[in-house]
């Protein structure tokens, strides 16, 4: 009969029943602290360098970066702050731009209503009104028509202004000097028992026109006018004047052409003035001996020098109310009493007379009133 005694524990178990042994007296933290050691000490199965370490560390470091640069103070940058305002007192009308200007210790401004418009930095100065006489010179190319437009006031007004223009508007050479007024209207010279009323019904204004204008320095409508002395007539109108031509007179013959009452240009060439209330023809600048040709058929009435200042003129009777006029011709080809047909050769383009250099001067007339040629030319 053996003896039944019992067994002691093996101490020498393995390693696996240890750390089961360990985990039992130490808890779940016994593991953590083993696998740590092991991948410390490169003691795990694969023996090789500690990669998980490296990641631990990292996290730490980034860790510790974070905590560092929380506890960093960062400067302050302070942004000086602009006093507010008082409210304006309540008011039954909405706030003006006035009112908030002068909130702010400025000088109050106009408004036109409830929107503010923001201040603007730039200011445009409006052109203002040229109150004096300027003399200007004639420049190559200039017409009396481009100088109006240049100083804005009409043609009429220069040619008004100036004597020779008035008797030809076509006489205008370089370096000539003209007056141009700062308005519209008459420059005029007060001749001996010139009164305020009789320049004012001449040239068809209200004395009031006259006295009331600065230039003109009147004290009163009573002011005695000093002849000689000159006068601006703001909105004064010359009338036209035609040039009057001593033509020929006798009956023109049955066999005379007659014209179609259609028209061809008369010459070649640019269009240096057109028609205008002081200068009614056009005027078509080519070179000297440009041929001329009529414009329609008809019957030279005219064919010679005029001293009125068309120099070398030849006039035909179309036979139908209409005459046609070329002057400042070099050269005339016809002669009066003879019948020409639409589109002959009748002279070449000139600079006789009063003219500016070499160019036609062409008229239509109907029943010796001018007409624009632009409306009949084809």
């Amino acid at each position: 009969m053996q003896n039944s005694s019992p067994k002691k524990p093996d101490l020498s178990a393995s390693d696996d029943d240890s750390e089961g042994l360990s985990d039992v007296l130490w808890g779940p933290g016994r593991r953590l602290w083993s696998q740590f050691r092991t991948d410390l000490m490169g003691q795990g199965p694969d023996k090789q360098t500690p990669r998980r370490l490296v990641s631990h560390f990292a996290i730490l470091i980034v860790a510790l970066g974070i905590l560092l640069i929380s506890r960093v103070d960062l400067p302050q940058w302070e942004i000086e702050r602009q006093p507010v305002l008082p409210a304006p007192p309540a008011s039954p009308t909405p706030v003006t731009l006035s009112q908030l200007v002068v909130a702010r210790g400025g000088s109050a401004v106009k408004s036109s209503g409830p929107l503010i418009r923001s201040a603007v930095p730039f200011t445009t100065i409006p052109d203002r009104p040229r109150l004096d006489i300027v003399t200007y010179v004639v420049q190559p190319g200039d017409t009396v028509f481009g100088i109006a437009d240049r100083f804005g006031i009409k043609p009429e007004t220069i040619m008004w202004a100036n004597r020779d223009l008035a008797l030809n508007p076509d006489m205008l050479r370089v370096n000539d000097e003209l007056v141009i007024l700062p308005i519209n209207g008459v420059y005029h010279e007060v001749k001996k028992r010139d009164t305020l009323v009789k320049i004012a019904k001449k040239y068809k204004v209200q004395p009031a026109d006259i006295t009331n204008y600065v230039w003109n320095n009147f004290e009163n409508e009573g002011q005695i006018l000093v002849p000689g002395a000159f006068l601006i007539v703001p909105g004064g109108e010359k009338p036209f004047v035609s040039r009057t031509v001593t033509v020929y007179s006798g009956t023109i013959p049955d066999s005379a052409r007659k014209g179609s009452g259609t028209f061809v240009w008369p010459s070649s060439g640019q269009i240096t003035q057109q028609f205008w209330n002081g200068h009614r023809a056009l005027d078509i600048g080519s070179w000297v001996g440009s041929p001329v040709v009529a414009a329609d058929s008809g019957y030279v009435i005219y064919a010679g020098w005029d001293r009125t200042g068309y120099g070398n003129l030849i006039i035909i009777d179309h036979g139908n109310g209409y005459r046609t006029y070329y002057a400042h011709l070099s050269k005339i080809f016809v002669r009066t009493g003879e019948s020409v047909g639409q589109g002959q050769r009748i002279g070449s383009v000139g600079n006789s007379g009063n003219s500016t250099g070499a160019h036609l001067h062409f008229e239509i007339r109907v029943r010796n009133v001018n007409r624009n040629p632009f409306g009949y030319l084809r």
